[in-house]
């Protein structure tokens, strides 16, 4: 996005990629599909230490902007929830869009290119593999450190701290949490159900689906407040978020003679009603059991505390919060305040989104902001 933009300006542009092809994590995306951007994109969304600093760069380059471009190429798309676009085929078609907008602008694309490191005197030289390239301004757009099979590196951490440039420290974002031994011990008969909850975790909550792992806890719901998690705090799940906190007496009322297996499995997946279930109470007719008891499940399941032991890590977080710290950039136009000709994008920088699309969104934005004066 950063290349097409500037080499629309008539700049000569130079794509250097370490992979073997261009938009690898373009292609796993969305499941194959590419969740390419959402339409609720709003700087709320997004986690920075600067909250403010990704307001310029979203306002300047919209949702409907880049879907403009997925129209101008006739790529077939359609919404899911919350906002999402996805296209009906192939995440190819997108990076193929964004080669064909290159190809157009006269942008020059090398992959397979090493870089051992980029300095600066009059210009910048770029010392790669295939010899030295020099130019007036350098980009860094090689993300962060989720998902290292994928070609994922410290690069542009690197080379932002070598210009002095300051990080924000990186850690998992939007990942899986893991269980110690005795939660896993535990929650491990529910690995492979899936239901909807609300996750609240530092004065933020979200709601989505939620899937028990072998490993502890994944899904949407999970994946979202992952974000907002630090090491040794709780994350607090409504488990029946639907639920008043007194529906089991209020059904007690209507059924009396239904047993409170039943009436619980009515509400929520049959496997996950029996672990929470007490075993002297689940057979019981729900005319039977105090309300006190009754109270006391549904607030139990309604307020399902857990201290995850940590998280599946970069492997397989699907981006890295933190990076580049914001206090070093322009947020108009992304490059370095103290390094004139130094840019960093997306990922790189301390700027988080939500999962469904927001990240792209940011991709496509800084990209944008940084092409337009690059």
């Amino acid at each position: 996005m950063c290349a097409m933009a500037a080499g629309r300006r008539g700049r000569r542009v130079l794509v250097l990629d370490h992979a073997d092809e261009v938009g690898k994590k373009i292609l796993i995306s969305g499941g194959g599909r590419c969740n390419f951007t959402n339409l609720e994109c709003v700087p709320e969304r997004f986690l920075s230490n600067n909250q403010h600093f990704c307001k310029s760069a979203l306002a300047r380059y919209t949702p409907r902007d880049f879907l403009a471009l997925v129209e101008k190429h006739r790529i077939a798309w359609h919404e899911k929830t919350l906002g999402q676009l996805f296209c009906d085929g192939s995440a190819r078609q997108i990076v193929g869009m964004l080669l064909a907008e290159c190809a157009a602008a006269g942008v020059a694309i090398r992959v397979g290119r090493r870089i051992s490191e980029v300095r600066r005197a009059a210009r910048f030289c770029v010392q790669t593999d295939d010899g030295d390239v020099f130019a007036e301004s350098v980009v860094l757009a090689t993300g962060g450190l989720s998902i290292p099979k994928m070609g994922a590196t410290r690069f542009s951490h690197d080379v932002a701290r070598r210009f002095g440039l300051a990080l924000a420290a990186p850690r998992p974002g939007l990942v899986p949490f893991t269980f110690g031994p005795a939660d896993l011990a535990r929650t491990q008969p529910l690995s492979g159900v899936s239901l909807e909850v609300a996750a609240h975790c530092a004065k933020r909550a979200f709601r989505e689906a939620m899937l028990f792992t072998h490993r502890g806890l994944s899904g949407p719901a999970v994946l979202q407040i992952s974000s907002y998690w630090r090491e040794g705090e709780a994350v607090t799940f409504d488990l029946l978020p639907d639920m008043d906190p007194t529906f089991l007496q209020a059904r007690k009322r209507v059924r009396p003679k239904a047993t409170l297996r039943t009436l619980l499995g009515e509400t929520m997946p049959q496997r996950v009603a029996d672990f929470w279930l007490p075993p002297e109470l689940a057979a019981k007719p729900a005319g039977d059991v105090p309300d006190a008891a009754l109270a006391a499940l549904a607030g139990m399941l309604k307020a399902w505390a857990v201290v995850p032991a940590g998280t599946e890590g970069f492997a397989k977080a699907e981006v890295t919060v933190g990076g580049i710290d914001t206090a070093g950039l322009s947020s108009q136009t992304m490059m370095a305040r103290d390094v004139p000709g130094l840019f960093a994008i997306g990922e790189a920088v301390d700027v988080t989104g939500w999962l469904g699309g927001y990240n792209f969104q940011w991709a496509w934005a800084s990209g944008w902001a940084a092409g337009s004066v690059a």
